[in-house]
């Protein structure tokens, strides 16, 4: 075994292999960082070019671009507030309060160190786990699928900050969405109201982005300023130095979530998803002190990003021993793999294990290389956290909603993208965490799935005499008590959402929770007549949503009788205060959504490019040229990388 593992090194690092894997690299970093694309992108645009290479060289393309996005992503997710890949979701919670701090570097350095070792981790622990993977995986079952989805859901306590019952509520909120469309144990679709885009459910790219994405850039519109809140000359102690001192002060975080990555990765169908949520949950409850996250803790970025990084190295362990891919990245190598001639199972690890191990290679080689390209940049990275915000929102609002584009090419998309981003604002300024929803919105069908499958093929005592499911109960176990104290003792006192309450976000989250209310009722009522498999989620959810939405409104009228009984003049603010704070963020969503709205009419082309130039001529008060500048680099984008490269489907004006 040894000699082969020699062997596959010699694969990866003889020429050209090196720079097919370098290609693949710098393609994988570039995709990470453009919001929306992501490393399924890159394979699918790779894929055909690999035709007649030799297998190892073809494969550590592929590889090398995926192993580094995770990496890359990072860049969106600190810079912007925006996920670069549905991987990075967590990281958006402190590395941008980091930003806002003006301390990207730390938060960059911290970030790309943690993705190396966790990617390295990840590579390692799939050449030792070969010989035990076949164990793990066929020990896990649909009850464990379910108890590991539960545990997730558990970590929705971790992400609320102090407003729990708002975050079980978001999370409750996310489970319903996405019961939208064909359960798996049922050919009648739920929820779709005879529109037939909703029969395979909502996109999950355009929920990502909308609700972090669109409401940061609102922020920012708003605020005419740049990302960070500092002057560039304020930020002394911000290096990517200072980000590897603390991300080696917090080792023994980053070890434990890599190692956590790593296993879950290697579960078909939970992956990246939802492990940087578990990850994040298990770096607060694991704190002493929490009172930062939420606020700019680096511990908040340590964590989600080992554990992220680590989990193609589990992940390709079902694909290889079984040809079991757990995501469409591991779906699209499996077809590269057939192509060249290899079948999963023992043509893999006996056979050809030379290949196996030059896959181990390219996750470790290209995971250090592609930290090492990205902190030699991170000094200009950062800057851009000091770059007139006018000049950053019209190019990532483009990026945005061309991202979402290219997952599901329809207008339905943006609208589903608009909807979710005012969602996603009504969200913040009224105090409800936005992390739950997601969070809700992946585990859901995960979930039900399992709890369907679980239902129909065992029996209670069944499921119980399973040792892992026994190993998994005692953990959900732990983590219910922890997060359960954690609530009792108030330790959870931090914020997930940085929101100053009033009396207008108080009315705002009580006119939330009323219309929650209507739809958890709704679709109570309307799942009476189901059959049995298909309504006990729907009912289960909308009872366990109205229970918690109760809550919420007694909680808001009980904050907003002591405004009232506080005896201070114009405590808690007022109504119309409120509005006028928040007046311009909304000028800017009209503006966006003026873009959607005409794009039917006026096409693709026409609509980001008006919106852009208006933008930055209106509301950055730039002049005639600037602005003629800019929109010609929109155009330029538009045209080279998303008609051109990724051939995407505009939409075309009305007269053609």
């Amino acid at each position: 075994m040894f000699q082969s593992f020699l062997d596959g090194l010699s694969l990866i690092v003889s020429w050209p292999g090196l720079l097919y894997l370098m290609g693949g690299i710098i393609l994988g970093l570039w995709l990470g960082i453009v919001p929306g694309l992501g490393g399924v992108t890159g394979m699918v645009i790779l894929l055909p070019f690999t035709f007649g290479m030799e297998p190892a060289h073809a494969l550590a393309m592929l590889l090398g671009l995926f192993a580094v996005v995770s990496t890359s992503d990072t860049v969106s997710s600190v810079m912007l507030g925006i996920p670069g890949t549905i991987a990075s979701q967590a990281t958006v919670l402190d590395g941008h309060q980091m930003a806002k701090r003006g301390l990207p570097q730390t938060a960059l350095g911290a970030a790309f160190v943690c993705s190396a070792f966790g990617g390295v981790l990840g590579g390692i622990a799939m050449a030792l786990s070969l010989p035990i993977a076949l164990w793990i995986i066929l020990a896990f079952g649909s009850p464990e699928f379910f108890l590991l989805s539960l545990l997730g859901l558990l970590m929705v306590g971790a992400v609320s900050g102090n407003a729990v019952s708002k975050g079980i509520g978001a999370a409750a909120f996310g489970l319903l969405l996405s019961q939208i469309g064909y359960p798996v144990s049922s050919s009648t679709p739920r929820f779709w109201f005879g529109n037939p885009d909703l029969l395979d459910g909502l996109p999950l790219v355009p929920i990502f982005l909308g609700l972090f994405g669109i409401p940061e850039m609102m922020e920012l519109a708003a605020r005419r300023t740049s990302i960070a809140h500092i002057e560039d000359s304020r930020a002394e102690n911000d290096s990517l130095m200072q980000g590897l001192r603390e991300a080696l002060k917090n080792k023994w975080l980053a070890i434990r979530c890599s190692l956590l990555g790593v296993y879950i990765g290697m579960l078909p169908g939970i992956g990246s998803a939802v492990v940087d949520w578990i990850a994040y949950g298990h770096a607060v409850q694991s704190a002493k002190d929490r009172s930062n996250f939420g606020k700019g803790d680096i511990r908040g970025v340590i964590a989600p990003e080992a554990a992220n990084n680590a989990v193609l190295g589990g992940s390709l362990i079902p694909t290889l021993a079984f040809g079991i891919p757990g995501s469409g990245a591991m779906a699209i190598l499996l077809g590269a793999l057939t192509i060249h001639g290899f079948a999963p199972g023992r043509n893999m690890l006996e056979t050809n294990l030379d290949v196996t191990f030059s896959m181990v290679w390219t996750i470790i080689i290209a995971n250090l290389i592609g930290a090492a390209v990205l902190a030699m940049w991170g000094r200009q990275v950062a800057r851009a956290a000091f770059v007139d915000g006018n000049l950053v929102v019209p190019a990532v609002i483009m990026f945005i909603f061309m991202g979402s584009w290219l997952w599901q090419p329809s207008m339905f998309t943006w609208i589903v993208l608009l909807s979710v981003g005012l969602l996603g604002y009504l969200m913040k300024i009224s105090g409800w965490p936005r992390p739950p929803f997601i969070l809700g919105f992946v585990l859901g069908p995960v979930m039900e799935n399992a709890m369907s499958i679980t239902y129909q093929s065992y029996t209670p005592m069944q499921v119980l005499q399973r040792p892992t499911v026994l190993i998994l109960l005692a953990v959900v176990a732990v983590v219910f008590y922890f997060a359960v104290r954690q609530t009792r003792q108030r330790l959870s006192d931090f914020n997930i959402e940085i929101t100053r309450e009033s009396r207008g976000s108080l009315m705002l989250s009580m006119l939330m929770a009323l219309g929650l209310c209507v739809l958890f009722g709704g679709a109570v009522w309307m799942a009476q007549d189901w059959t049995p498999l298909s309504r006990v989620s729907p009912i289960f959810i909308g009872c366990m949503g109205l229970l918690t939405m109760l809550f919420v409104l007694g909680t808001d009228i009980t904050k907003l009788r002591h405004f009232a009984a506080s005896g201070e003049p114009g405590a808690g603010g007022t109504v119309g205060t409120f509005l006028r704070e928040n007046r311009d963020e909304f000028i800017v969503f009209s503006m966006i959504a003026v873009m959607v709205a005409v794009t039917p009419w006026v096409g693709t082309y026409v609509a980001v490019l008006g919106f852009a130039a208006s933008f930055i001529l209106l509301w950055g008060r730039y002049s005639l040229i600037p602005t003629t500048a800019y929109s010609f680099g929109i155009w330029l984008t538009l045209y080279v990388l998303y008609d051109r490269m990724l051939h995407t489907r505009f939409e075309p004006p009305f007269f053609l």
